[in-house]
């Protein structure tokens, strides 16, 4: 191979960042190189990207291949010692083109591989500014990263850092650049999307920036939130969601759980109230709001009545986007040393409530069924609706945007049919 190659595991942030990586490596004068960012939500996530490195070693037996993410942040000493790791960068240094100029040759020790330093010690972040997003037709922007919140589940903390937000005006550039190469649909992303702007002077919420770069960059044609908390919704944010067209009808939520208890041993802020509170006000002020959420099954402690609450609290929220995670205890999380339920019990519990989340999936697909909709056409055949439907759109041509009916689903997808274009 020539050139930089970079393979992805894990959020859109890390997908944004991937791209921010193969052009500070490329500037660096890199070439035949592998670069691999990892994730570290899930033992299962790091057990993938190990697989992925050896796979890309025995693909590209001459390559240099780089291993950086939030995996090799918190586990550094795991990819280090593996033969197929030529260096192994952390999240921070990852950014930064001198770490690549600054590379090991071949054949060095473990310790020597290793340029990781101590992610809780940054107090910033940078800018980062792209103007393509490798194989995507909506466009990410990071506009936050690191997390102050330590639930007991998670590690991504101890792979991120502290909360620290992007200026407003950086990301006001940024949507500029990426709208002046063609995108018309941006996605704010981060770490804790909701904590942004703590950290800055005059403390602008999410919800604000939001507004901000709908008022300074009209030519964003849609605008949506990654993951958020929604206990940190503010007025700006409702604002969006009642009065704003170009803001999208969908939200992912960070809800994790159903059971008022496992909640608190999860240390989350909100309660199963304050979930159906949020839902309930965001589909009355827009009734056409879609939700997708993360839930954990088999949490330690949960009894089979605590798991009962999460499944229905997916259904009284109207979940239509349930993203299951089965519980993986990660080492140095309060959680880990918790009473643990048997392995076989939370794949159990994981998949009967996957087979929750098709059944109110199915619902909504049978709800859109009918309706009217405007998609943006993607690279592979497929469209999103406002709500984040998926659509079949076979045949034609990326980026379009189309007014489609909707015409049924396979349980999976949406079929539809354009309509025809209104006379000038």
């Amino acid at each position: 191979m020539s050139g930089v190659d970079v393979i992805t595991f894990g959020c859109r942030l890390n997908t944004y960042e991937s791209e921010v990586m193969r052009a500070e490596a490329e500037k660096a004068g890199l070439n035949n190189a592998i670069l691999v960012n990892t994730c570290a939500v899930t033992g299962e996530a790091v057990r993938q990207a190990r697989q992925a490195i050896r796979r890309a070693r025995r693909e590209n037996p001459h390559a240099r291949i780089i291993v950086t993410g939030c995996a090799a942040q918190t586990e550094k000493q795991t990819f280090a010692d593996m033969a197929e790791v030529d260096a192994v960068l952390g999240n921070e240094e990852k950014l930064k083109s001198v770490s690549y100029r600054a590379l090991p040759d071949f054949g060095v020790s473990a310790e020597e591989k290793l340029r990781v330093n101590d992610i809780m010690s940054v107090r910033a972040t940078a800018p980062q500014m792209v103007r393509h997003i490798d194989g995507h037709v909506r466009a990410f922007i990071q506009v936050q990263n690191g997390c102050d919140h330590r639930c007991t589940f998670c590690i991504i903390p101890y792979g991120r850092g502290n909360s620290r937000s992007v200026p407003m005006g950086a990301v006001v550039d940024q949507a500029r650049k990426l709208t002046e190469s063609g995108y018309r649909e941006i996605v704010l992303t981060g770490v804790d999307a909701t904590s942004y702007g703590a950290d800055l002077p005059g403390q602008p919420s999410l919800g604000y920036l939001a507004k901000t770069l709908l008022k300074q960059v009209p030519e964003i044609l849609r605008l949506r939130l990654s993951s958020i908390d929604s206990i940190e919704a503010d007025k700006h944010l409702w604002d969006l969601i009642a009065d704003e067209p170009r803001f999208m009808p969908h939200l992912h939520l960070s809800l994790q759980h159903g059971d008022d208890l496992i909640l608190k041993r999860m240390k989350r802020r909100h309660s199963r109230a304050d979930a159906l509170a949020f839902t309930e006000q965001a589909r009355r002020l827009r009734p056409d709001i879609a939700f997708g959420a993360d839930m954990i099954a088999g949490f330690p402690t949960e009894t089979e009545e605590m798991f009962g609450n999460a499944a229905t609290l997916a259904e009284e929220a109207g979940i239509s986007f349930l993203h299951v995670f089965p519980y993986s205890p990660r080492p140095g999380t309060p959680a880990a040393r918790m009473p643990q339920l048997d392995r076989a019990l939370v794949k159990d519990r994981a998949a009967r409530l996957r087979a929750r989340g098709e059944v109110l999936h199915r619902a909504h697909l049978d709800r859109m069924v009918g309706t009217e909709q405007s998609v943006i056409i993607e690279n592979n055949g497929m469209a999103h609706t406002e709500n984040f439907s998926l659509v079949a759109a076979p045949g034609l041509v990326p980026r379009d945007f189309k007014r489609v009916i909707i015409t049924g689903h396979d349980g999976r997808h949406l079929d539809m049919q354009v309509m025809p274009a209104l006379a000038a």
